[in-house]
């Protein structure tokens, strides 16, 4: 997801609240900062790439093989200037996303979620925003996009352990937003048609500021 504008824990898992939500948000630039200088970053790819528009597969190995993805996504999160990543977006079909987004409040969440999934809110519980949105693989291009302004995500974390993530306000617009990602959904797709074609048109006419793989 584009903005608006530790080897301990590496080994380990995030602590969880007394809700069992996983607490995100403690020593968040140091996390990402360890995680992303043992990466190197990959160029971003775009709408139009097939990889992008059909639901990736599950992850089943938890290995070193992962690991080393996951810090590749934060360096290539951190090149871009994104607050969201999903794996496709650099070429990999696995349903993996990371994050380093704030919520509306400020707190700055951080994390790694593996196979997510969203979890169907009540409608009594269902306010939407209808905030600008945008999307690394779709560069330089905004819309605004109606989302409720609260999401929770089950998944695994990159050791393979369960977790549960919630997050309100614009951290929650990213935690649906890598997800839908990895069911072979950009935000572009939940756009009328018009809305689509203007933001497509926002993209041809910019350069992105960062790495992005050609479609051919």
């Amino acid at each position: 997801m584009a903005q608006q504008d530790t080897d301990q824990q590496h080994a380990g898992v995030l602590p969880v609240d007394d809700d069992g939500f996983v607490v995100d948000t403690e020593d968040g630039e140091e996390r990402e900062r360890v995680y992303r200088e043992r990466g190197t970053a990959r160029p971003i790819t775009v709408v139009g790439n097939p990889v992008l528009h059909k639901e990736c597969q599950d992850v089943t190995r938890f290995d070193d093989e992962l690991l080393k993805l996951v810090d590749d996504m934060f360096a290539s999160q951190r090149a871009a200037e994104g607050v969201g990543l999903a794996a496709n977006q650099i070429g990999v079909d696995l349903k993996v996303f990371v994050y380093d987004c704030p919520d509306d409040d400020g707190a700055r969440h951080t994390g790694v979620v593996c196979n997510p999934r969203l979890v169907e809110l009540p409608a009594d519980r269902r306010r939407l925003d209808d905030s600008n949105e945008g999307c690394l693989s779709v560069p330089t291009a905004y819309a605004p996009l109606a989302r409720p302004d609260y999401a929770e995500v089950t998944g695994q974390d990159e050791r393979g352990n369960p977790i549960k993530v919630r997050g309100t306000g614009y951290f929650a617009r990213c935690l649906q937003h890598e997800t839908d990602h990895l069911y072979g959904y950009l935000y572009i797709d939940r756009l009328s048609k018009r809305e689509r074609k203007d933001a497509l048109r926002q993209m041809a006419e910019n350069e992105p500021r960062y790495a992005v793989v050609p479609n051919d």
